[in-house]
């Protein structure tokens, strides 16, 4: 009986070590390349666990309807804000962070964490145009300005071969550049001349699309599209293993665009403080942060990290824009509850008509 009852104890303890030894990393879908994730067990001697969402809306629902049990997540900027406003986050202990003096100044003190109290920044993605070089070539299209996917003069050319992305920020942000504005302008007649602009445009295009534009892109189907920088690095992948006779290039207009800066939190009453820790520390190493760079095509934050990434993407604007382009990107701001809702009722409208 002694034996039995030492041997369910040891089983117990085992469990709970188990269970203990986990990091619950909750996070955009192919956001963490394979061979980082495993090194990071290794490192810890812990079990990464994985969860994902597709879009900031949905994991600031999730977290909303009370979901728990996560050590890390990875919010974009206006949603770090938003979980920031609502007590969500606990402070970071920066002296377990010494590889934080890897990360680009340029990317530290944003307007929605200043003094990174709670946030480390991950990855970013700028919002641009995507094309087929070479449909894009034979139409004579200029891709420099939001005006090819807004302008109906180019668009023509283009007619039912163009998406956009099935985002009220994103869309918006685009014509309130295109317009002259800042993406965080909220002066409502600047909102419904953006929805004027976007309501002629639309009958051009085919479709809002927020998911299977890359491989609309890639097989050559559609020929233009508003979208993800990362999204349209992956498209001329694709396409280039497929063997396609054209590449999918990416521009920045010349009016200026969104750069979303993703960036590394540990919520309140998160398990593993500590093993969240580890991994921030351990994906601001140089090395590992330029691994998911080189899979992605994401833009990085770490200037350690500019060594180990691929030449052709270190050298891609799209991706590592100049200063000068770098000057004209803006991070979109969290909205209030009473602007959030005037948005929501013009998007409708959009969607609508």
């Amino acid at each position: 009986m002694k034996k039995l009852l030492a041997v369910i104890s040891l089983l117990l303890c085992a469990v709970t070590a188990q269970a203990q030894d986990q990091l619950h990393l909750y996070n955009w879908n192919n956001y963490l390349a394979p061979e980082t994730a495993k090194r990071f067990e290794a490192y810890c001697k812990c079990e990464l666990v994985q969860t994902y969402y597709g879009d900031n809306e949905e994991m600031l629902a999730k977290l909303a309807a009370g979901a728990r049990g996560y050590d890390l997540i990875v919010p974009t900027g206006n949603a770090l804000q938003s979980l920031i406003k609502q007590g969500a986050l606990q402070p970071l202990d920066k002296s377990k962070l010494p590889n934080l003096k890897n990360i680009d100044p340029r990317y530290l003190n944003t307007d929605f964490d200043k003094g990174n109290v709670y946030s480390v920044p991950y990855a970013y993605t700028i919002t641009l145009i995507g094309y087929n070089d070479q449909k894009i070539k034979q139409l004579g299209v200029p891709v420099d300005s939001w005006a090819t996917i807004f302008d109906p003069r180019i668009l023509v050319k283009l007619k039912g071969r163009v998406t956009v992305l099935d985002s009220a920020n994103e869309l918006m942000a685009a014509a309130l550049k295109y317009l002259g504005y800042s993406v965080n302008d909220t002066n409502v007649q600047h909102w419904q001349q953006a929805k004027d602009v976007i309501l002629k445009a639309k009958p051009y295009w085919a479709a809002f699309n927020a998911t299977s534009y890359i491989k609309e892109l890639a097989v050559g189907n559609i020929w233009l599209v508003h979208g993800y920088s990362n999204d349209i690095f992956q498209a001329d992948q694709d396409a280039q293993k497929a063997g396609r006779p054209f590449r999918i290039k990416a521009a920045l207009p010349k009016e200026g665009a969104v750069l979303a800066l993703d960036n590394m939190v540990i919520p309140k009453g998160a398990p593993r403080p500590d093993l969240a820790l580890k991994f921030i520390n351990f994906m601001l190493d140089g090395k590992n942060s330029a691994e998911l760079t080189n899979l992605i095509g994401s833009g990085n934050p770490n200037a350690a990290a500019m060594q180990y990434i691929k030449p052709a993407i270190a050298k891609d604007p799209a991706i590592f824009p100049d200063k000068a382009t770098s000057a004209k990107l803006e991070m979109l701001k969290d909205l209030t509850g009473p602007q959030r809702r005037a948005r929501n009722l013009i998007w409708t409208e959009i969607r609508a008509e």
